[in-house]
């Protein structure tokens, strides 16, 4: 992909902060150059015009699973944190180095390197190679270190390397093969269930370690009020922890399981409707950082199962972007927040020059119909497979337009 000199003209800015400001935005190498009214199109730019559009950084998201693409495109993501639980795991400075070149040119995927060989929590992995080979921050996996000491010995090294941990944030003593939340819905379904407590337990060892440490300390999903309350502690005494989620567990509670339904099969499972609400209070007062998609893709042979047996995860990245943005419609947060939680808080855990609008920033562009819209559809959705929660769902916002380092994604 060869970058060529760009102008996106009548379009609605997305900046960092403040409403979306009519402007034009040049792109030059690959990068923004100018905004407003230094952006006027020279001779042999090409030309967008964005017909009041919202202008907007692509979106990077925090966290996915697998790599694919044509869900990532449609949903206005041109970066993605890979997990490290692939087969085999992100372990090893090769397998990181392969999985940093894998979505190039027109899509950039960051890869965390697994915290312990093979994610079995016991030994730490060689962190400081991989970070040499494109690691751009250390994960856990889709489990909790249970050994304090393992832990304490990775958080103080990453210190030491300025890398980010991502956590799970699930105490596996007591969760055990549960795969739902203690309350009426799990004992009414006979559901092998664990109390929403194990989240909080986790989460408080974890930020204590931190605390001890200096690390900086990513919690992938915060999905419960008591474990909100101590990441909104920890923030006030000055402790390096950020805290994400995904649009399931702000949309979504524990009724959704009444009909056995395994495309709501997550890790962390749904909570209760007041843990949901405690969400969206914390995505509107800056507890929560991050949104991410979450992106696990399952097909029928993972999810049409028995409950207890199928595969946690849904396919997230398609509706990431208008399930945000219902936040905006409905006055939790202004437009500036939900770009901040989609793209410039997770760009800034990752420390690359992206996700949002300003001069110098990598040009990675989406324009934006904000309130398009249509109906989302497991059977016609891009990824690989369609296991959303939110199948026939209507929503709105569209991507109409997507550049990769100001080259056109068609």
């Amino acid at each position: 992909m060869t970058p060529q000199s760009l102008v996106i003209t009548n379009g609605r800015l997305v900046l960092p902060s403040g409403e979306p400001a009519k402007a034009d935005l040049r792109c030059q190498n690959g990068r923004i150059v100018a905004l407003g009214a230094e952006a006027a199109p020279q001779d042999g730019d090409a030309v967008f015009d964005a017909g009041g559009a919202l202008v907007a950084p692509g979106l990077v998201d925090l966290g996915v699973f697998a790599i694919d693409k044509p869900a990532f495109h449609f949903g206005g993501i041109t970066r993605a944190a890979l997990m490290p639980d692939q087969a085999p795991p992100l372990d090893h400075p090769a397998r990181v180095r392969f999985a940093a070149q894998s979505g190039k040119p027109d899509f950039w995927v960051h890869p965390l390197a697994a915290a312990t060989r093979g994610l079995e929590g016991t030994e730490l992995a060689e962190l400081a190679l991989m970070r040499e080979a494109g690691a751009r921050a250390v994960s856990t996996g889709r489990r909790w270190i249970a050994d304090s000491g393992v832990m304490l010995r990775l958080l103080s090294y990453c210190a030491m390397l300025d890398l980010v941990v991502v956590s799970h944030a699930e105490d596996a003593g007591i969760t055990g093969q549960a795969v739902a939340t203690a309350g009426e819905v799990a004992t009414r379904l006979g559901l092998p269930s664990a109390p929403a407590e194990a989240e909080s337990l986790a989460v408080a060892r974890d930020i204590a370690l931190a605390e001890m440490t200096g690390a900086r300390l990513h919690i992938r999903q915060i999905t419960t009020a008591k474990a909100l309350d101590l990441v909104r502690a920890a923030k006030l005494r000055g402790v390096q922890v950020t805290a994400g989620v995904t649009p399931a567990h702000f949309m979504l509670s524990d009724l959704e399981l009444v009909d056995f339904r395994t495309f709501c099969r997550f890790s962390p499972p749904l909570r209760a409707d007041a843990d949901r609400k405690a969400v969206i209070a914390a995505i509107a007062d800056g507890t929560i950082d991050v949104i991410a998609s979450g992106h696990d893709p399952r097909g029928p042979e993972d999810k049409r199962l028995p409950f207890a047996d199928a595969e946690p995860g849904m396919a997230g990245a398609e509706t990431l972007l208008p399930l945000t943005l219902t936040l905006v419609r409905d006055g939790v947060i202004d437009m500036a927040r939900a770009f901040a939680l989609l793209a410039g808080n997770p760009a800034a855990l990752l420390g690359v020059n992206a996700g949002r609008l300003a001069l110098g920033a990598e040009a990675d562009i989406a324009v934006i119909h904000p309130t398009r819209p249509w109906i989302v559809n497991s059977d016609k959705m891009a990824a690989s497979a369609g296991n959303t929660p939110f199948d026939r769902r209507p929503v709105e916002g569209r991507v109409l337009a997507l550049w990769k380092g100001g080259a056109r994604i068609d």
